[in-house]
């Protein structure tokens, strides 16, 4: 089968950063599906993981995280789906990724394609989808509000992957108002039009803005990017007995601040379910099929903002490298081998 790889970590500029490579079809075993690859995204996790995790000596290493093909074979454990079926998925940061023909991944973190959207308009979402609901039901708890504040959600970094699927998933699903960042006429409008009820720039102090709306400090602030920058901001603007999500990587973070206000503070990963196989991975499946139905329901939309051709290593070192600029507006797709 094709597939996209690289042996040591690289700035993408470098001519081996990524690779064109062959290699054997792997086989479905236990709770795994073989997925007939028909489209994928790429992530900041992509950029992260090529300029620094080296695989293992002799070996490549296959980045994708979101995919969205069709299931051509399934493990002998597998319940839930069968060959012929179309599915979407964000994989496993500790197994090979979905840039290539074929590819592996545990039924219990794949759902069902949304009907109503090709490969390409899928494949946009799942990473992103996961991050976002896992932040705001299983982080933040967004369902359970903070006694006499502001029942506000503020996304910092709104236009961003996740930050634009977070503000879709708070409209559809709960009664937050939304405050989002964007920086930029065109991010502004974008995030106004995926459905914010406000949106504040980001290049400019958070705390003085919001007091500014009249509507008092938000119960929930989810950073989505950029934290390090924002950190005092947040600390201000915050209900006390707020609750802080983050997922992006602060290479320090002073949390004494929020003590006077009682706030939890909360990381999301989306790997870590399937990471370390939790008893409630599953979890990941059930949202996919939720996200699926609000899809085809018309009450989200997909981030789909770049194209950038077929899968191979020309191609997606142009999408690293866009990813790699922070200023992108949804999400960067390629399609087909």
């Amino acid at each position: 089968m094709r597939a996209v790889a690289y042996k040591q970590p690289q700035p993408i500029s470098a001519a081996t950063s990524l690779i064109d490579i062959e290699l054997p079809t792997p086989e479905a075993k236990g709770r795994d599906l073989l997925v007939e690859v028909k489209a994928v995204s790429v992530n900041p996790v992509d950029v992260k993981v090529r300029a620094n995790v080296a695989p293992s000596e002799g070996e490549y290493k296959i980045l994708g995280w979101d995919a969205a093909g069709i299931v051509k074979a399934v493990g002998p454990e597998v319940t839930m789906f069968k060959p012929g079926d179309e599915v979407f998925y964000a994989g496993a940061i500790n197994r090979g990724g979905s840039n290539a023909e074929f590819h592996l991944v545990d039924e219990r973190i794949v759902g069902a394609k949304p009907k109503s959207l090709d490969f390409p308009a899928t494949a946009a979402l799942p990473l992103t989808s996961i991050t976002a609901y896992e932040a705001l039901f299983d982080r933040l708890k967004v369902q359970d509000p903070v006694p006499g504040v502001t029942n506000a959600i503020l996304i910092i970094g709104g236009a961003g992957g996740v930050g634009s699927v977070a503000i879709q998933i708070a409209r559809a699903l709960t009664d937050l108002t939304v405050i989002a960042t964007a920086s930029r006429p065109e991010t502004q409008a974008w995030v106004k039009e995926l459905g914010a009820h406000y949106v504040i720039d980001h290049s400019k102090p958070l705390a003085p803005q919001i007091e500014a709306l009249g509507i008092g400090a938000p119960a929930f602030i989810f950073s989505t990017t950029n934290t390090a920058d924002h950190i005092a901001s947040i600390v201000d603007a915050i209900a006390p007995q707020g609750r802080f999500t983050l997922i992006d990587d602060p290479k320090t973070l002073d949390v004494v601040p929020f003590k006077r206000k009682a706030v939890s503070i909360h990381w999301e990963l989306m790997f870590t379910r399937p990471l370390f196989n939790t008893a409630d991975m599953i979890e990941q499946h059930k949202l996919l099929t939720k996200v699926a139905e609000l899809v085809d329901a018309g009450k989200i939309r997909s981030t789909l903002t770049e194209t950038a051709g077929t899968i191979n290593a020309a191609n997606l070192k142009k999408a690293h490298a866009l990813v790699e600029t922070g200023k992108m507006k949804g999400k960067v797709v390629l399609a087909g081998f």
